[in-house]
C-alpha cells in the first residue's frame, strides 16, 4: 500500500500545498492575526517537515510539539475548523483526491487535541 505522502506527490507537491495553504490563512481575518509577528518562510519549512512527517513521508520535523506550539494562542474549535477547510482547498488546488484529502485530514484532526491545547 502507497503511503499518503507517495500518492499526494511528495516534497514536491507538499510544497505547493503549503504555499497555497499559506496564502489562504493569511488572508482569512479569523487566523491571520495568529501570523502577523511570524516568519512566513521559516513556518512554511516546518509546515512541510510536519506534514511530511504526519503523511508518512521522510521524518524532517524538528520543531517544538504541537502543545508547546500552539500554547496560549487561546486557538478555539472554530479556528481549528478553518485551518481544516484551507487545507482541503489547498490540496484540491494540487489536484489531490477527496480520499487522499480526507485521509490527510483524519491526521492533522488526531491532533487537534494538542493544537487546541485540551
Amino acid at each position: 500500500m502507497d503511503k499518503l505522502y507517495d500518492k499526494l506527490g511528495g516534497q514536491a507537491t507538499l510544497d505547493k500545498v503549503v504555499q497555497d495553504f499559506h496564502k489562504r490563512i493569511l488572508a482569512d481575518n479569523t487566523l491571520q492575526p495568529f501570523f502577523a509577528n511570524t516568519d512566513m518562510e521559516k513556518q512554511r519549512q516546518h509546515q512541510v517537515a510536519f506534514f511530511s512527517q504526519i503523511f508518512e513521508g521522510p521524518n524532517q520535523y524538528s520543531g517544538r510539539t504541537m502543545e508547546k506550539t500552539h500554547a496560549g494562542m487561546n486557538l478555539q474549535q472554530s479556528h481549528f475548523d478553518a485551518i481544516v477547510s484551507h487545507l482541503k482547498e489547498s490540496m484540491a488546488s494540487v489536484g489531490a483526491s477527496t480520499e487522499d484529502t480526507n485521509a490527510a485530514v483524519a491526521r492533522v484532526d488526531k491532533l487537534k487535541g494538542a493544537i487546541l491545547n485540551k
